[in-house]
């Protein structure tokens, strides 16, 4: 089954038209960026002895998603800028965005649409208070003003942002349109972030820098229900907090971080073990709505990135969550182990080119295989039945440097069990992403 648009060269002549038109002067108190990216992803037929609600297809598919955002930067006063981020979405993840846990797609939202649809991925204010002492300067970037700020700083954010804007950083694996695809290696995939369909929240983000670590917290809203795409401004009785500490080192004077983040979200969550018994005694598939009410939902997450030299660098990330409760907005992982390796292509003479090569293995607490077995169905995966295995993925890519803001990217994926179920698959994706930023 195909599904494409006929929109798909629009971010590309915008990529292409806009770099020359949007350069803010050096020094200037404001600042223009762009992006877009076009991902198209196929599946050849696997097996798929049966199918499910939420279960990828065992057809053949091609999809495609693409994104166009502008990235606006004013200063307003001392130490304060404001951001806003228009964006254009268009297109669909393999099987409507269902069906593997760890989505080969971090382009893809869990609303698709034919035609460009338009959205503000963000906007929010930066405040920065400066402790003094020693000084840092900041390149221009995106929703990034450059310039010089003290190290030793306080920054308060407040707004509508993407939770992984600013916690859980890696340079080799956190963001789908120029690293990896799949959403267990960009991001710790048993950390159920806040955020709405298409990936965003409100709230605010505190921190303290120093010259070798940060700590940060945040205090962001839940969507009103489980994968909705409306926030609940109930904050105080539903939110998700989350802290994070990162440190900062060298090893062989090559640099690296570690990032240690702890997250509690609340908000009306159903019991995944009351659902499956429930089914189990009234012989229905698992129902999880009747089981809700305000809960906590716990978890952990650590990540740790590491240059080996001025062109390799790995990274890992483990996090887990207590498995009790349904996941609410990102997808239905309790625990999950990742790592890769990145490497430019200054050997080859090719150094604006990237290799990377990664591997996660995802895995669901009891309750939550209790849940699938009975019938169940979550935010992404649901075969009606389950026989559990744990689901595993290899994913590698080759982006090849077109020009200094364009990178041609080729990437394959190996999906073995999706959804955590032996009788399914094994899965081959094959991906193209074109990405041009400025």
């Amino acid at each position: 089954m195909i599904k494409t648009s006929r929109w798909w060269w629009i971010p590309v002549l915008l990529g292409y038209a806009l770099p020359g038109w949007a350069q803010a002067e050096e020094g200037a108190d404001y600042n223009v960026h762009f992006q877009a990216t076009g991902i198209y992803q196929a599946t050849p037929t696997f097996h798929s002895p049966f199918q499910g609600p939420n279960s990828l297809s065992g057809n053949t598919q091609l999809r495609e998603t693409l994104s166009a955002t502008g990235f606006f930067g004013r200063r307003l006063w001392e130490g304060a800028e404001f951001y806003v981020d228009p964006e254009l979405n268009q297109g669909f993840g393999l099987n409507e965005s269902l069906g593997v846990a760890g989505f080969p797609n971090g382009e893809a939202q869990k609303v698709g649409s034919r035609a460009p649809s338009p959205n503000l991925a963000r906007g929010y204010l930066r405040q920065v208070w400066g402790l003094g002492g020693a000084e840092e300067t900041l390149p221009d970037d995106l929703n990034q003003i450059g310039g010089t700020v003290d190290i030793s700083r306080v920054t308060l954010i407040l707004g509508k942002f993407a939770a992984p804007d600013f916690f859980d950083d890696n340079l080799y694996s956190h963001d789908p349109r120029t690293t990896f695809l799949n959403w267990s290696l960009w991001e710790s995939s048993a950390w159920d972030y806040p955020a709405d369909q298409k990936g965003y929240t409100e709230g605010a983000v505190l921190e303290l820098n120093q010259q070798d670590w940060a700590l940060r917290g945040g205090w962001l809203f839940e969507p009103t229900t489980a994968n909705g795409n409306d926030l609940d401004l109930h904050f105080w009785q539903h939110f998700g907090a989350v802290v994070e500490l990162e440190t900062r080192h060298e090893i062989m004077g090559e640099p690296g971080r570690l990032h240690f983040l702890f997250f509690a979200n609340r908000a009306h969550l159903g019991d995944l073990q009351e659902a499956a018994n429930l089914a189990r005694l009234s012989e229905t598939p698992a129902a999880i709505a009747g089981t809700r009410r305000d809960r906590f939902k716990l978890g952990a997450a650590f990540t740790v990135e590491q240059a080996l030299n001025g062109d390799l660098g790995a990274f890992a990330r483990f996090s887990w969550n207590d498995g009790r409760t349904e996941d609410w907005a990102f997808t239905d992982i309790d625990d999950s182990a990742a790592a890769g390796l990145s490497l430019k292509g200054t050997g080859w003479a090719r150094p604006q080119d990237t290799v990377g090569l990664a591997g996660a293995v995802n895995l669901l607490s009891n309750a939550h295989r209790d849940f699938f077995a009975a019938g169940g169905t979550g935010i992404l995966i649901g075969d009606g039945r389950l026989d559990y295995a744990p689901e595993t993925i290899l994913e590698t890519y080759y982006g090849l440097g077109l020009t200094a803001a364009t990178t041609l990217t080729l990437d394959y994926q190996f999906v073995l069990n999706p959804a955590y179920d032996a009788a399914r698959g094994p899965v081959s994706i094959f991906g193209v992403r074109l990405h041009t930023q400025f």
